[in-house]
């Protein structure tokens, strides 16, 4: 009975909240001058306005001309003061938390979340849950057991300022209802080796009513793995109640096939879009390709053209489009401005819209992780619709793939060079092979012009063993967590250590 009526009470609590969510889909452009101008107005008094003449602005242009873009270098400045106590320097009074982030250049990254951006990220996640259960008409997960896959809880403190990675901030805002139904156990949460806690889920789990599990993809199949050698069991059989599982991270769709596999059957799935930043959208369709962007949840977006935001010319001259002057299948730089006071932010990642009513995109790569080592500008995407798109004609499985460029070979013509971890090889190598440089020279002119102009020949795979990729991210101490390793590069730092683990199979 009691079962029946939380289900009952999470039917009644969706549809209504679907109804909330009607006039944010049909309002996107008027949402978003009036939740700038909101912004600038509360921030006129930090240190970050003072600088930047909040007072004088009062639209969008005026807004892009007094504020640039701005990448973490830019802001660290302004977060070091943060860090060391001061208060009023991006947003009012000081942040709530510090999300710390793995960087490059900058070494690790301290994201602020203000008290009033951390419950838009609880609320785009639950959001996320309502338009499945509303769409669906069905919340009998609700009544089983739950896992997030997530980083360490556990958090520092510096100047007042708990500080730690967003899943485990996240962690502490997990709603009443579900906390009981929620595992691991904190014991197991606080884990840091990530093999080591990913064995004890296995552990607590196994036997349990699992309904519902959510984390990144490449550490749901570590996990699924686990569970499928200990116990001889597709995931559900394992779990026969199970109905729902939420990524998010990086594009599910080049594991979708392995997932399945691991799975046994189909099983539900919501794609999200969320990052220390913000929570920026979530799939409310389950039919089509593409996340709802959430426009009225504390974060202004701008778009740069992704040819100009790689220009080697002044920053300034980049073009700063809104959400009413975007194209249909349109590569863009992702630039945020947050109510947790990232300003004119680039956040990093690479967007495409394929609808805009209501506005839904893909991400479609990261601004950094490209290969245009010939002058080609490959991008995330496009690699990944080539992998998926010949995965589907071979029946093949990948567990993960990355590329790289050999420019200069011992041989031949330089090359890209697909280093794959496969879990079901093809039948027949040099066929695949060919099928994916053909489907990749279909969705990158440039390429195809490179190869039929005889400056690259056709593309090399390079084979590798059985946790390779898991092992150079345990190398870069990134292994768990919301850590995603690059599916491409301009330069062969991850192709030359992947080369260690080429598998001795021809």
């Amino acid at each position: 009975m009691l079962n029946f009526i939380k289900k009952k009470i999470a039917l009644i609590w969706a549809k209504k909240h679907l109804k909330e969510t009607r006039n944010f889909k049909k309002n996107a452009l008027e949402d978003q001058e009036k939740l700038l101008i909101s912004l600038v107005k509360t921030a006129e008094k930090t240190l970050f306005g003072r600088e930047r003449n909040f007072e004088e602005i009062k639209d969008i242009p005026t807004f892009q001309s007094q504020v640039p873009v701005a990448d973490y270098e830019d802001l660290k400045p302004y977060i070091e003061k943060i860090k060391r106590g001061q208060s009023n320097i991006l947003w009012p009074e000081i942040p709530e938390y510090f999300a710390k982030t793995s960087g490059t250049t900058s070494g690790s990254k301290y994201i602020p979340i203000s008290k009033e951006g951390m419950p838009f990220q609880i609320a785009a996640a639950q959001s996320a849950i309502f338009h499945y259960i509303a769409e669906k008409n069905n919340a009998d997960f609700v009544s089983g057991k739950m896992i997030f896959l997530q980083g360490s809880p556990e958090l520092e403190e510096i100047n007042g300022i708990k500080t730690g990675r967003l899943s485990g901030i996240v962690a502490h805002h997990i709603p009443n209802y579900l906390q009981k139904n929620r595992l691991p156990s904190l014991k197991t949460n606080l884990i840091e080796d990530w093999e080591t806690k990913v064995d004890q889920i296995v552990k607590e789990t196994e036997k349990q009513n699992m309904t519902l599990i959510s984390g990144i993809p490449p550490w749901l199949i570590m996990y699924f793995e686990k569970l499928i050698e200990r116990n001889g069991k597709k995931i559900t059989d394992l779990f026969p109640n199970l109905q729902l599982i939420i990524t998010g991270g990086v594009n599910f769709e080049p594991y979708r096939e392995k997932m399945n596999d691991l799975l046994g059957k189909k099983v539900d799935t919501i794609q999200t879009f969320p990052a220390s930043e913000g929570f920026f959208a979530f799939q409310d369709d389950y039919q089509k390709e593409g996340l709802l962007l959430l426009t009225n949840h504390g974060i202004f977006y701008e778009f740069i053209p992704l040819e100009e935001y790689g220009r080697s010319d002044s920053a300034q001259r980049r073009t700063r489009l809104t959400l009413k002057d975007i194209e249909l299948n349109k590569d863009y730089a992702l630039i945020l401005t947050t109510n947790s006071g990232l300003w004119a932010y680039s956040i990093g990642d690479v967007v495409r819209f394929i609808s805009k009513d209501p506005y839904r995109i893909l991400v479609s790569g990261r601004t950094k992780h490209f290969t245009s080592a010939f002058g080609e500008h490959v991008i995330a995407f496009e690699v990944e619709e080539a992998m998926k798109a010949t995965v589907e004609k071979f029946p093949a499985q990948i567990t993960e793939f990355h590329l790289a460029p050999q420019v200069n070979p011992a041989e031949g013509l330089p090359y890209h060079e697909w280093f794959i971890e496969f879990e079901k090889e093809p039948e027949n190598l040099d066929d695949f092979r060919k099928n994916l440089d053909e489907e990749l020279r279909k969705r990158n002119t440039y390429y195809d012009d490179l190869i039929a102009g005889n400056v690259l020949q056709p593309l090399i795979i390079t084979k590798l063993k059985k946790n390779a990729f898991q092992d150079y991210a345990k190398s870069e101490g990134k292994l768990g967590g919301q850590n995603k390793i690059p599916r491409l590069a301009n330069d062969r730092k991850i192709g030359d250590f992947l080369e260690n683990f080429k598998s001795e199979h021809p």
